[in-house]
């Protein structure tokens, strides 16, 4: 009866880790009898979930029950939990539940306990998690696409790593995507036969591929930081039309507000060295803060953080399904009393 926890807000980590053991477990030709995905906003499927991992699975290799958007480490019904209490002891040894959600499992329920305490006694159970850094730690997102370049046998020094993290922020799917771009393009520049070797990819094709799709959002960002909402709207319009990727577009902006959260904090705390102050807010280029530093001017802390807040809420917002530019709408058309200079 195997079971596997997997949570956390890493979309792109989580749904590897899923693809895993599916491929490990199913035999490819009976994949389609033994392999079931269930919505778990919807109560009727949680309660079908429980059923079908009772079943044994047909013709050769096991059987996976995916259940997204898992409830029953996160609050359900006590039919449902009384359920889940009863399937646990029925569960074939060759059929897995997978159980995945965003948030993290919360140990005060009778069904996490049960679900956790079967993981511990089963070798083959894992219960696993894949957090993003948040959109300030720096350091957490360097070690993010360290990881992603490893899994890839890539390398860089760690300028381009802050480059990539500058430009791409903390959504590792779109690192991944990226990644393999940059991988792609420094192979045809430098016709590299040895795939042995770790590829190394320079500054300069980052800047080639990467920074250039970021140019268009930064203009943005400086839009929004003069509170020219209308226009910002406009342009963030054109660009999702014209295939921008949402998630980048709001990393990118997210990204360049943070840059200006940290100068402005530093600034009022007496850094005066932008040798120090880059390092602290992890700026790659010390000679940013001069320009950080012209377009914060006269903006208060407040204001700041309150324009931080609103692009957090729209990538929650894009990844939990909104239309994007109904996300950018609802939140950046949002009154606030801060967002004037001061």
């Amino acid at each position: 009866m195997p079971i596997h926890l997997i949570w956390g807000d890493d979309y792109e980590a989580c749904n590897r880790e899923i693809e895993e053991i599916i491929q490990k477990v199913l035999d490819p030709v009976w994949k389609s009898f033994n392999h079931s995905q269930i919505d778990g906003n919807d109560p009727k499927q949680n309660f079908r979930a429980l059923e079908e991992v009772q079943s044994a699975p047909l013709g050769n290799g096991g059987r996976v029950v995916l259940v997204r958007r898992s409830p029953f480490c996160n609050g359900c019904s006590i039919e449902l939990a009384n359920k889940l209490e009863q399937t646990l002891k029925l569960i074939p040894d060759n059929t897995h539940l997978i159980l995945n959600n965003i948030n993290k499992p919360d140990k005060r329920l009778k069904t996490t306990k049960l679900i956790q305490n079967s993981i511990q006694s089963n070798p083959i159970s894992k219960e696993i998690s894949f957090i993003l850094p948040l959109p300030w730690d720096v350091n957490g997102q360097r070690n993010l696409v360290k990881n992603i370049l490893n899994r890839f046998n890539i390398k860089m020094n760690h300028k381009t790593i802050d480059l990539v993290v500058e430009s791409l922020g903390n959504d590792s799917s779109l690192i991944n995507t990226e990644i393999q771009k940059l991988r792609l393009l420094s192979e045809a520049v430098n016709k590299n036969s040895n795939t042995n070797e770790p590829q190394e990819i320079s500054e300069e094709i980052v800047k080639k591929l990467v920074q250039n799709n970021s140019t268009n959002a930064l203009e943005i960002a400086n839009f929004l930081l003069k509170d020219e909402k209308i226009i910002a709207l406009e342009k963030i319009q054109t660009l999702l039309k014209n295939g921008e990727p949402a998630l980048r577009l709001i990393a990118t902006l997210t990204g360049q507000a943070r840059g200006w959260l940290w100068v402005h904090l530093l600034d009022s705390q007496g850094h005066l060295d932008v040798k120090e102050i880059a390092t602290l807010a992890g700026i790659a280029n010390p000679k940013r803060i001069f320009v950080i530093r012209k377009q914060i001017q006269g903006k208060s802390l407040e204001a700041l953080l309150e324009l931080m807040k609103k692009l957090l809420k729209i990538e929650v917002s894009i990844k939990s399904g909104t239309n994007p530019i109904n996300s950018f709408k609802d939140n950046l058309l949002t009154e606030s009393k801060f967002l004037t200079n001061n």
